[in-house]
């Protein structure tokens, strides 16, 4: 098997699109590209939805290895493919601003939490 030696380069536009349409605005975006990426007749994302509608969000240059190595990434339940809420969780995992901005916001909530019960 040949490996590539070309690299993938990934722009992080999750942190400006959650700034610009809010919580539930991205979380209609996330769904949206979920709808996208899907097999529709499994109702998930498999290798072959991936590779065959990766073009249409810029994701044409990915090997095999990258989209198999994505689906990997975020099958939290093993069956080889991504339901709609890995497909969320593995998008918010890929976005360092974005899960730093939510530790930052979670950790304001819980100290918030402590400081009601003291």
């Amino acid at each position: 098997m040949a490996s590539s030696s070309s690299s993938s380069h990934f722009e992080d536009f999750l942190p400006l699109m959650a700034n610009k349409l809010g919580g539930d605005g991205l979380i209609g975006e996330l769904c949206n590209g979920f709808n996208l990426l899907v097999d529709s007749e499994k109702g998930v994302i498999t290798f072959d939805s991936l590779k065959k509608n990766s073009a249409l969000l810029g994701l044409q240059d990915l090997s095999d290895d990258d989209l198999r190595c994505m689906l990997r990434e975020g099958d939290f339940d093993g069956d080889g493919a991504l339901n709609q809420m890995e497909f969320c969780v593995l998008m918010f995992r890929l976005s360092p601003e974005l899960m730093e901005e939510s530790q930052f916001l979670f950790d304001e909530a819980l100290l918030q939490e402590f400081k009601h019960y003291c």
